[in-house]
């Protein structure tokens, strides 16, 4: 694992950086994941598999660090992974991200329009408000999360979801709290505007068992693809990661 120390905050980013060829792919995890944990298992799948990838855990997230100074929303974090690819020189790269990594993405891809040549979400937030589970967070006080909510959730998920329960446990609450409050804050320009203003080739890929989203069917008439992974609810990593690579690897074609 690598580690790129970022200018603000004074903290640590941690990624692997899996050799292979053609445009890297950046992956970026959801709420309470790592992507160094989600995804290594997609690259031994014979779409993915010899492709150069960067697997990036978010700051507060995995292995990389969680500073008290840092807000955590979408924005933010965009703008610490854009100091991040600067250092690395990457001239061109594809661009995965997962629920709120699919927000950041977007963000991130509003900002180095130039250099994302194609643009993957799973099951993003597109609009302010959160989801089910950033709202059951954010309801609450941050202290009150930090000290017990926290522990709460990851002790309640371990029996019937204890991947996402494993990369909770080692997530910083903090992190946790402040990001679900800026899902559901949102910024001054929705993620469905940016989104739908941004040039390159985009896809969104949703798992089977979340449909119907209207937004499965609406968003090709703005020339953004969709692909349905079966098999597969919000967690299409964990649910189907075949299914999921092949979804990536066809977007990214």
């Amino acid at each position: 694992m690598k580690s790129h120390q970022l200018s603000q905050p004074a903290a640590h980013l941690r990624y692997h950086d899996i050799p292979g060829h053609g445009a890297p792919l950046i992956m970026l995890h959801g709420l309470g994941c790592a992507s160094s944990f989600d995804y290594p298992r997609l690259l031994s799948e014979p779409g993915l598999a010899g492709r150069r990838t960067l697997l990036v855990d978010l700051l507060g997230f995995g292995f990389s660090d969680k500073p008290d100074d840092f807000n955590y929303a979408p924005d933010a974090q965009a703008r610490t992974l854009a100091e991040w690819i600067a250092r690395l020189e990457l001239r061109e790269f594809d661009l995965f991200g997962h629920s709120m990594g699919g927000s950041i993405a977007i963000e991130l891809a509003t900002l180095l329009p130039e250099q994302v040549r194609r643009l993957v979400l799973a099951e993003p937030n597109l609009d302010s408000g959160g989801g089910v589970y950033s709202r059951a967070l954010a309801v609450q006080d941050e202290r009150d999360y930090i000290v017990c909510g926290h522990a709460d959730i990851v002790a309640a998920f371990r029996g019937h979801n204890p991947a996402w329960a494993g990369s909770m446990a080692v997530a910083s609450p903090l992190a946790v709290h402040r990001a679900a409050k800026g899902l559901i804050q949102g910024g001054a320009i929705s993620w469905r505007e940016q989104l739908l203003a941004l040039a390159m080739p985009r896809c969104v890929i949703f798992g089977e068992r979340s449909l119907p989203d209207p937004d499965a069917d609406g968003l090709p008439k703005h020339a953004i693809a969709t692909r349905i992974v079966a098999d597969a609810g919000h967690s299409l990593a964990w649910d189907n990661p075949a299914g999921l690579a092949a979804a990536i690897a066809a977007s990214l074609d």
